[in-house]
């Protein structure tokens, strides 16, 4: 699902060819060059090894191995402060339609017992890009196009690069200290885990990962996991950056047991939120401001509000609230400071929309998946 959209918080540029992933077919037995701008092949006869060259018109090869991939040919070159040239990577599940072979993914995380992986990169000196691991997921079962949510694993980053957004503080996970970025590229959000050196290896837990980022209020436990990669994004260089190993499992069996959701249902069903829409509209355009009510006996650790938009609404931009659009469906996730609702307590958010034709508001709105009365 990569990048063509991460670099767009840098370059405010898509290009829409990018949205392309082409298949070559096959399955790579020996050593396999790819220099077609979106080739790819299977190993393994379970992983995805693409070139994925959506940010320059230069050449650029890849060549798989068994195991992997190694960048063999890369002649385009990018500003630091804008998009990287491409994401070379392996990856499991399912990126714009391409999905890897006997995949489960899209499977929910409620439904993920556990999801492992484990790899293995060569580095080069004299180049400027950034070792990345990605997590992808989404409201729904998506096998193409863009996922709402974004996990990025900085394994090692060289040259005056950065993730998208900015610092909200530090975790521990997979048994080392990561920086955490949080911030949103306009397609997408993005939650980045950045360690403080070179990372060469890894083998660790993906849903401890994706534990977090619900934690962070970013997803619940009814997104859907389409797709984790491995692989590079090249700055400037990179010829000789290698994934020599790489190897994922997710699993089946539900209920996560151990990591229940942070984002707290309404106490009482529909009479445990209120809510309450104000709009303004006009010609062309309108505001909406919204409060959330906690109505019920307990405090909501973590929110999201999801509501359809009446035909010929579409928002452009929002406040006090991460707020993204799919068609007609709404998702509205707290930020930072307004998580937490105590009993009789509210949150507000608002955004500001287009509109095309007459003006209506929302009918119904769940929060947290249990509706919630009008206010």
């Amino acid at each position: 699902m990569k990048r063509q959209l991460r670099a767009l918080a840098a370059a405010g540029l898509l290009v829409a060819s990018s949205l392309v992933a082409v298949a070559l077919g096959g399955s790579a037995s020996a050593d396999t060059q790819i220099c077609e701008q979106y080739g790819s092949t299977v190993i393994q006869g379970r992983y995805v090894v693409q070139n994925n060259r959506w940010g320059t018109s230069a050449q650029q090869c890849i060549n798989v191995t068994s195991n992997g991939f190694e960048i063999t040919t890369l002649n385009g070159s990018s500003p630091t402060n804008g998009a990287p040239t491409s994401y070379p990577s392996v990856f499991l599940g399912c990126h714009y339609t391409n999905c890897s072979p006997g995949t489960n993914l899209p499977i929910q995380v409620s439904q993920i017992s556990s999801a492992t992986s484990s790899i293995s990169y060569r580095y080069v000196s004299g180049a400027i890009y950034d070792a990345a691991y990605d997590i992808w997921l989404d409201p729904s079962p998506k096998r193409d196009g863009v996922n709402q949510m974004e996990i990025m694993i900085w394994l090692n980053r060289q040259g005056p690069i950065q993730p998208i957004g900015s610092v909200v503080g530090t975790t521990n996970l997979a048994g080392r200290t990561w920086e955490v970025w949080r911030g949103s590229n306009g397609s997408n959000n993005v939650i980045s885990y950045v360690a403080s050196s070179a990372v060469s290896s890894l083998n660790f837990s993906v849903l401890d990962f994706i534990n977090d980022t619900r934690n962070r209020g970013a997803i619940t436990n009814s997104w859907y996991l389409t797709s984790i990669q491995a692989g590079f994004e090249p700055w400037q260089g990179g010829a000789g950056l290698a994934v020599t190993s790489f190897s994922a499992n997710v699993n089946g069996g539900g209920g996560n047991p151990t990591n229940p959701p942070p984002t707290t249902p309404p106490p009482g069903g529909s009479a445990g939120c209120a809510v309450k829409y104000t709009a303004n509209a006009w010609n062309n355009g309108f505001t909406a401001d919204v409060q959330i009510t906690n109505t019920g006996s307990s405090a909501i650790n973590g929110w999201t509000l999801t509501y359809s938009l009446p035909g010929g609404q579409q928002v452009t931009n929002a406040w006090n609230a991460t707020v993204s659009q799919s068609g007609s469906t709404v998702t509205a996730r707290n930020v930072s400071h307004n998580g937490s609702v105590a009993p009789g307590g509210t949150a507000s958010f608002g955004y500001q929309g287009t509109l095309s034709g007459s003006y209506s508001s929302p009918t119904s709105f769940a929060l947290n998946g249990a509706t919630c009365s009008r206010s």
